[in-house]
This record gives C-alpha cells, structure tokens and sequence, in this order.
C-alpha cells in the first residue's frame, strides 16, 4: 500500500464522521480538552510532531563519499602499484591530485548542506490548544492526536485535523494539493470515503495556511502519520539515479581500464615471447597501465564542476549535489509546477465587467451611481484587513480585490465611514456568496453580494439577462479566470432578522475576472528552454481549464494544446502513458504518485529529466527526476532535502541559466577527456 493510500484510509475514518463522533473515537470532551496525563502519555505512543529529520550532516562521510567513483578507485590502485614499484614521485602526484579533488568536492557539498540547514532552521511553529479546561499558546511540536486547537487567518495549520466549528474558514492548501485558490472548509460536512484531499473541506491538513476566518478542530494525526507527513515518506522509495556525468565516466573508466590492460598484456607477452626477462616486463607493463591512466581528469571535472557551481550561486542556483551542474547541461525535459513557479501564486482582479461598460477597469468613485456602487461592493463585501507593516491579511481572493478597489481610488476607511457595517451573512459552500449590509447617510441599508455567477446571477431581478450573463462568465472562466458576481438590495432600514432569504431580487452590479498571474520572465524562459531543445511540460494539481490557459500564456501549448486530467492519467498503465508522455506538456489535477509516474515514462524514453516544484506534494518526484529543483524562498523543508538544486529566487527563469552553465561545463570536460586520450 502507497503512503498515500494510507493517508486516504487514515483520512476516511474521520471525513466520513461527524464531529461528536470523532470526539468520541479519539476519547476527549471538546470544552476541557486533554488532561496533562494523558498528553504524557500519547506523546509517549506517538512521537513529537515533527517531520523525521534527516541524519545531521557528518562530514568525515562525506569526504569519504568522494572516494567511490570507479575512476578514483582506478586512481587509488595506481597509486598503490606505483609507490610498490619505486615510483614515488608517480605515487605522490596522483595522491595529491586525489586529495585536491576530494576536498574541492567536500568543500562544495557541505556549504551546500549547511546553506540548506540554515533554510530550515526557521522558527518553530506554535498552536493554540485547550488542555485540562485551560487555553494556552504551545509549541507545535508537542501537539497530539486528540488535542483540541484553535486556528484563525494567519495561522499555520499545526497538524492535521478534523474541524468541529467553523465560521468562513479557508485555508490555502497550494503546498500540498497544488490548487492555487483558498479551500472554503465545513465543519459540518460528512464526506465519502472516497473524497480526494483536495475536496475533504471536513479536515485542514498540516502545513498549510489559514487564509481566512477560524475554527476549533481536533487532532487526528501529527508527525509522520500526516499527509504532509505520508507524502515525505514517499521519498525513501525513489531511488537517486547517477547523473549522466557520472554515467558516462563510469562508463568511460571501466573501458578505459579494459583496454589499459589489454594493452599491457600484449606487450608483457611480446616482451617474454621476445626473450626479455619476466620481472623486468611486469614492470614495465605495470609502468604502462599507470602511465596510461589519465590522473588529473577527476580533479578537472571537479573543479569545473565546484566553479560552474559558485557561478550558479551568482545567478540565485544552490546546488546541493555537485554532479548536479552538469546534470543540467544533459536535461532534455523540464516538468515545472504550476502554483508558484511559473505563477506568482498570489491572485490579482485582472478585470472587471458592467453591462454599462463591460470588460474593463474597476470605475473610480466618481463614476454614475450603479457603477459606484459595484466599486463599493468590491471594497465593502471584504473581510481582508491591513496588518502589521501594511500587509494585507486573508484569503488571496479578497485581497486581491481590496488591491483592485485601492487603486481604483476607492479606500476602505472613508468607506466604512460612509457606509458602515451592521452585519453579514458570511460565505459558505452550500450558498456560495457572501452578503454584507452597510447603512447609508439617509438611513436606509444596502446588502452588497459577492459569489459565484451560478449562485448570484439567479437572485438577480434587475439589470440582469441571466443566460448573456451566464454565458461571459463562462467564457471568462474558460480562459483560465476566478469569476465573482456582484449585486445589491436596497431595504428602507435595517431588517429585524438577518437571513439568507434575503439574498433575492438583487440588482446585478457586475463581474471581478481573477487569476494567478505568471511570474516575470516566465514566458521568456519557456522560449529559451524550446530553443535550446529542452521541451517545458506543466505537472500541477489545479483545474485544467486553469492550468490549459496559463500554458497558452506561457507559450508551452498551442491553441487546442491537449491537457491531461488526473484522472484520465489514473487509467493508463505504465507502458501507455510512456507511448503518450512526449506529446502532452499540460496534467492537471494530478496526485504526487502520478507527478512520479510522468517523470518516469520520460525517463523510460531516454530523456533527461528535471523537475521543479514547491509543495510536499511535488517532493517525491523531485527525487525521482534526474535533477530536482526546489524553491528555496517558499518552498517546503521536505521538497529542498528532496532537490539536487534550489533556486533561491524562485525564478524558472533561473533554471534557464543554469542549464546554459551545465551545457558549457559538459563541453569543457569533454574536451578535456579527448585531449587526454
């Protein structure tokens, strides 16, 4: 059974119960919490809840780990045999040689490590759990299954737990399941046993991030029993391949060693069939073979590799394993996530439509009053708040709507001066909209409403041609957008009772199209990477509508480019996705197991593969491909212990460059093998 499959069967236990239930199972009394007895002992049964940790780092190991290539083994031996034969001038040169090239090469792999030690060395998450009757602010780490906790907009979700109550919770999962957009979580939900993580709207996963409102939930895994947890151990069953240097040195050495001794065969038999003495042509031959093993070529390769290394470091490129410069320069395939390293991950309104003016930007305040109105709507009907230094806090969605509204002239604070708020009916994911009601200056009340077009557009009686409406929605959705609806209803006063049988015969406002935007230079690198022959293919877990658009943008597909669903991908086996593997450069809505699966049908074709990603759920491929690449900026501790490099600026632009300084590298020593030879 895959980690995964466990953490599907660990999961259904508890998305197919309800809350009383859980509590029930996991034996704790929601308003008192854990007794400390009790936490001391399900500590002891359960471990910290951390991720394991991986071995420190042990530098004798790694000098020693300088020493295993078979050409430095040959060296090693030619070595010994010259300083047994009197040679020792031989002896000592290769000696020196051997040593030059193990310490450039321990030098190298351990700033590396440390640099990615020093990533990880980041402060200790922290929980806000209810033990014997009592609220306190603990280290996340001494969390156990049964805890009670509380998280809100800003938190870190400390474990993986199955919410009790919620109100308007949503959580950014896009380390994990690769959806771009906030999850809107239900405590209340009671879900199949089927469920992918990306829909279990029940349970908020370690990891991930509150975006948006708060929630008390229980713990029902910690540690390496989480998903995040479950997917890292995905790890330990991909096997590193050697890197096409290493590969053909080897190659190159165990031929080179054949032949040398060939060599010395024929003319140790021609010197005894000539009459010369027998010691005198073993020396002889002996001399030979040392002689004819090119010494220096390791501590060339190395120091090749270590500058090209220390040059990469200039252009934003950690590289961890130092093969890995020249792994670059072979690569024939680049498999990138989406969320984040070819998008900024972080939303932006890209526009916004009224049937007055349609598609364009969001009117200023000074625009006729319908149009006014929907630029309060936009700047009202939110719950995103400035933090400290400035930053805008809460769900992507929202802010980047408070965003649009700002500089749009429209400022929050004179807002809620002119219309405050007197209540609201928050979102949820059975209605889909959000509504607010504000108080204007001649005492009546507006309820402005935010949603999906399908649950907006319906409760719209004016200004509204519901199937026109529907259809410009739907034709922005398709090209890769998030699309909200707006609308209002004016009440003489406040109503006595604030319900959802509100939201009706609304005047339509307007539509706010959405995206994840590409990075900067994104684009460009696509381009570079198609003219030097390396094909970008997109690997992420979002909906292919979105993904489909993004690769347009990006260049890597064409109009009509082919997008590969997750689950279409589930039914082919192994030797069919490889038949189809070179002609699809867009998956969406894939799991870490399928990530795995692409990057070996391109392997099992004779391709060179590297793979970029962020996310827990990118890490098991990373290991896989020939070279993965980590963000060293966002990127999860679990994906950079995974890569062979880490792009400190998160840039794929930057692997661009990287790949120019493998290329030139791979040239270098290879001309280096012939001039020796």
């Amino acid at each position: 059974m895959t980690s995964t499959e466990s953490q599907q069967d660990d999961s259904s236990r508890f998305i197919g119960r309800s809350p009383p239930d859980v509590l029930a199972e996991l034996s704790v009394d929601a308003t008192v919490g854990l007794s400390t007895s009790e936490v001391a002992a399900r500590s002891q049964r359960y471990g910290p809840n951390e991720l394991s940790e991986r071995q420190a780092i042990r530098p004798f190991k790694l000098l020693l780990a300088q020493f295993t290539d078979l050409l430095i083994v040959v060296l090693i031996g030619a070595a010994i045999t010259a300083a047994a034969l009197g040679q020792v001038v031989e002896a000592i040169a290769i000696i020196v040689i051997l040593v030059l090239n193990a310490i450039i090469g321990f030098v190298q792999e351990y700033r590396a490590e440390k640099a990615v030690a020093a990533l990880r060395r980041l402060a200790a998450p922290r929980a806000h759990v209810l033990r014997d009757g009592a609220w306190a602010v603990i280290d996340a780490n001494r969390l156990v299954p049964g805890d009670i906790v509380r998280v809100e907009a800003g938190d870190a979700v400390p474990a993986d737990l199955r919410l009790l109550q919620s109100h308007d919770l949503r959580v950014d999962e896009s380390l994990l399941t690769g959806e771009s957009a906030t999850i809107h979580k239900d405590a209340g939900a009671v879900l199949a046993p089927s469920t992918p993580m990306a829909e279990q709207v029940n349970l908020a996963f370690k990891s991930s991030l509150v975006a948006h409102g708060r929630a008390d939930a229980v713990v029902i895994a910690t540690g390496m029993n989480t998903a995040v947890g479950h997917i890292a151990s995905l790890l330990s069953a991909a096997q590193r391949e050697k890197t096409p240097l290493q590969k053909r040195l080897t190659r190159f050495s165990r031929n080179l060693a054949m032949v040398v001794l060939v060599i010395c065969a024929i003319v140790f038999a021609t010197g005894l069939a000539r009459g010369e003495p027998a010691l005198e042509m073993l020396l002889i031959a002996v001399s030979l073979a040392v002689a004819a093993v090119p010494e220096a070529l390791p501590a060339v390769v190395t120091v090749a590799l270590a500058m090209g290394a220390k040059r990469m470091v200039k252009h934003n490129a950690l590289i961890r394993r130092l093969p890995a410069v020249e792994t670059l320069g072979s690569v024939t395939y680049v498999c990138s996530d989406k969320t984040g390293t070819l998008t900024e991950n972080r939303m932006r309104a890209e526009s916004f439509y009224s049937s007055d003016a349609g598609w364009g930007e969001l009117p200023a305040p000074r625009e006729n009053r319908d149009q006014s109105l929907f630029g309060a709507a936009v700047i009202l009907n939110n719950d995103a708040v400035r933090a400290e230094q400035d930053r805008l806090q809460g769900d992507p969605t929202e802010i980047a709507l408070f965003e649009a509204a700002e500089s749009a002239g429209w400022l929050r604070a004179e807002a809620d001066t002119r219309w405050p708020r007197q209540a609201e009916l928050p979102f949820d994911a059975t209605r889909k909209r959000m509504s607010t009601f504000h108080r204007t200056a001649d005492g009546s009340v507006l309820m402005f409403v935010k949603g999906a077009p399908e649950a907006v557009l319906p409760a719209c009686s004016l200004n509204a041609d519901d199937d026109g409406l529907a259809r410009i929605a739907e034709e922005r959705a398709a090209q890769g957008n998030r699309v909200l609806a707006f609308g209002y209803r004016r009440f003489e006063s406040m109503p006595d009772a604030v319900g959802i049988e509100l939201e009706t015969n609304l005047t339509f406002l307007g539509f706010a199209a959405l995206i994840d935007p590409p990075r900067e230079h994104a684009a460009q690198a696509v381009k570079d990477c198609l003219s030097a022959g390396i094909v970008p293919v997109m690997i992420t877990g979002d909906h292919p509508a979105t993904a489909g658009a993004i690769a347009k943008t990006l260049g890597i597909i064409a109009d009509g480019g082919r997008v590969m669903a997750g689950a279409e991908l589930a039914e082919l086996d192994e030797e069919r996705l490889k038949a189809v593997a070179k002609d699809v450069r867009v998956y969406a809505r894939v799991s870490p197991e399928q990530k795995i699966k692409i990057v070996r049908a391109l392997q099992l074709q004779g391709e060179f593969v590297a793979m970029t990603g962020d996310g827990v759920n990118d890490a098991p491929a990373l290991k896989q491909a020939d070279i993965g690449v980590a963000m060293g900026m966002r990127g999860t501790e679990v994906a950079r212990e995974a890569a062979s490099m880490v792009l400190l600026d998160d840039h794929f632009a930057t692997i661009v460059h990287a790949v120019r300084e493998g290329r030139r590298i791979y040239d270098n020593v290879r001309k280096f093998v012939k001039y020796t030879l």
